[in-house]
């Protein structure tokens, strides 16, 4: 296949994948929730056949809002407070993120959200880890490869973060990549957990922060420059302080949309500058974990053909792509890689490019970063027919 064409959705679901950002109670089974909910007796919820049930996940997601985005998780968190729920939701996600070709993958969860059944939250922590091994393995059975580690997230809005990082050292060889915070940016910067961040910076541990989705530059620079962030979830504001012909590039890109224009591929790159802040991330080659239908969810991007992530791709920004939510973004990395195909005019090659970026930006160990690229995504792309000189620079 000629990589200047774009891939037919055979070779889409084919191609090896690497996620960095997707949200384990953002990802469960419509009818694992169903059944969850039998056992335990919760009652409470809106829809009760799995397809009515995730259809009004999808729907009350796509509001526009990420305050209304987040209540969508009420219900999937309700059925995360057992060991034994907790186990089959983290084995479920590897058998589906394996089935889609994922051969590495960071799943993030709050262990501070499953204690409502009296669970510890070293109980949480060591469920989930169980349930990531038994997916594996049974993965690995089914002829599929596939590494998935956890990334213990803290709220943005509670106080347990160092509580919380310190649980991500302590079974960071475990099976535990790293720490991230979430939830709603507005009102809640990241220099409320500055104390969580010095412990991990002291402790040599990597940390991602939500920044820049529903908030704006300050969101990303408190991240990077009072916080140290290793990478950025999402990270889709820092086109505001970038201009294409002099216009910044968030008015351009609705001009753009207004005006019926295709594709962010067709900005002449020479009429763009950079901010001092979007310089920055990108000379320092500070990833990117943008989630492209999520963001057009809450109201981060207009569409998929004008989301930000092919101008910054274009730009060379350590673009990485992911899912966010699975289960209320309907999507799936295969999803998210067709729309940029079908819909933003990406090759092959430019799916490759992204998955070593996010395989270089991976918080585990470099040479098992580079095992990865080397034995698995570089000789499987090059089966596929992809030529990666757009992977020269990451």
């Amino acid at each position: 296949m000629s990589t200047s064409t774009r891939p037919d959705a055979a070779t889409v679901l084919a191609a090896p994948k690497v996620l960095l950002h997707d949200h384990l109670d953002g990802g469960v089974r419509s009818q694992t929730i169903l059944e969850i909910a039998d056992e335990i007796g919760y009652a409470d919820l809106p829809a009760h056949d799995a397809d009515s049930l995730g259809t009004w996940f999808r729907e009350s997601a796509d509001s526009g809002s990420l305050e209304r985005y987040l209540e969508t998780f009420r219900h999937t968190v309700a059925v995360m407070q057992t060991e034994a729920g907790l186990r089959r939701v983290a084995r479920e996600c590897v058998l589906d993120l394996a089935a889609d070709g994922v051969v590495y993958a960071e799943s993030r969860y709050a262990p501070e959200q499953h204690l409502a059944g009296g669970l510890r939250l070293e109980q949480v922590i060591e469920a989930v880890i169980a349930g990531f091994r038994e997916g594996e393995a049974e993965a690995a059975a089914a002829g599929h490869t596939i590494r998935v580690t956890s990334l213990l997230t803290a709220m943005r809005h509670a106080a347990r973060s160092t509580a919380i990082a310190e649980l991500a050292v302590r079974y960071r060889d475990d099976g535990v990549a790293g720490f991230d915070i979430a939830g709603a940016e507005a009102g809640f910067p990241p220099t409320r957990h500055l104390d969580a961040f010095e412990y991990l910076r002291r402790e040599n541990a990597h940390f991602t922060i939500h920044a820049g989705e529903g908030f704006g530059l300050p969101s990303i620079w408190e991240a990077i420059q009072y916080c140290g962030a290793d990478r950025l979830g999402h990270g889709v504001r820092i086109v505001d302080d970038i201009a294409i012909a002099g216009v910044a590039a968030p008015l351009w890109i609705r001009m753009a949309e207004k005006n019926h224009i295709a594709s962010l591929d067709d900005v002449d790159l020479s009429s763009v500058r950079l901010g001092r802040l979007a310089a920055y991330v990108r000379d320092a080659r500070i990833p990117l974990e943008m989630c492209p239908t999520s963001n057009l969810q809450t109201g981060a991007a207009p569409s998929i053909a004008l989301h930000p992530i092919t101008l910054l791709k274009r730009l060379r920004f350590r673009v990485t792509l992911n899912t966010d939510n699975r289960l209320m973004s309907n999507t799936t990395m295969s999803k998210e890689a067709q729309a940029l195909v079908d819909q933003a005019g990406w090759t092959l090659d430019d799916l490759r490019w992204v998955s070593i970026n996010a395989m270089k930006s991976a918080f585990i160990p470099f040479d098992e970063r580079l095992a990865i690229i080397e034995q698995q995504l570089k000789p499987r792309y090059a089966a596929l027919g992809a030529v990666g000189s757009s992977a020269a620079i990451g």
